[in-house]
């Protein structure tokens, strides 16, 4: 991987330059918005989207409310899991940060020491971005944008390379789906027990939220329906 990337006339190289040299041709503010964005505020964004999916949940009961809360929970889970695995892929690998091999780079932060396969940020946004997908989908089509979005700011910053980006994608992915089965039958019943809590339960809905057993699904959702299946049922 490393010798690849030291030459130039790779698309992954190529690629790099292209997406790096916007930032070449941008105001300063934006270089240090796009900083900001890529290091810090996709991943905030991402945790809000998720509480903001809970919240949605919890008002609107149903049902299906305990395993969508289970399938919210294993999503920062499954983010962790995922970074864990990535540790010893990145000391296999140990390909150098691009602005170590590759001249002209506006690297746009710096105290990059560690290996760049695979991306980290990209990693946790993608596998919060689909785990959102299994509790409800149109969160987790946001969810994925924004991972989709930190991707491009990884590079964009010149502190990854795009196949670093992708290899994230597929990591985050692979650990959400893979797992999901065994999640969700550990947390489902988890998420059951504490509905049924006069005072825990309201973390599952909320007093004014569709009893249990009422058929009022989650907007979006993924149910047990006939041409929707959850990953979590």
């Amino acid at each position: 991987m490393a010798q690849l990337a030291e030459s130039g006339s790779n698309p992954d190289v190529d690629l790099l330059y292209d997406i790096n040299g916007l930032a070449k041709h941008t105001p300063h503010w934006v270089d240090r918005i796009m900083e900001f964005v890529g290091e810090w505020g996709l991943l905030l964004a991402m945790v809000l989207l998720v509480v903001w999916c809970w919240s949605t949940v919890r008002r609107r009961g149903g049902s299906d409310a305990a395993a969508t809360v289970a399938a919210l929970v294993w999503t920062p889970l499954a983010a962790g899991v995922a970074l864990l695995v990535n540790i010893p892929i990145r000391g296999f690998v140990e390909r150098p940060r691009p602005f170590v091999d590759h001249q002209g780079l506006d690297v746009l932060v710096g105290g990059k020491t560690d290996f760049s396969f695979v991306s980290d940020h990209a990693t946790i946004t993608m596998a919060m971005g689909v785990g959102l997908f299994v509790a409800h989908r149109r969160f987790g089509l946001a969810g994925i944008a924004l991972a989709l979005l930190e991707g491009f700011c990884r590079v964009f910053m010149g502190v990854h390379y795009p196949t670093d980006v992708i290899g994230g994608f597929a990591l985050g992915t692979a650990v959400v789906l893979l797992l999901s089965p065994l999640a969700m039958a550990l947390l489902t019943p988890v998420m059951k027990a504490v509905e049924t809590s006069p005072r825990a339960g309201r973390l599952i809905r909320s007093r004014g939220a569709a009893p249990v057993g009422r058929e009022t699904l989650v907007p979006g959702a993924r149910a047990e329906q006939t041409e929707e299946r959850d990953l979590a049922a």
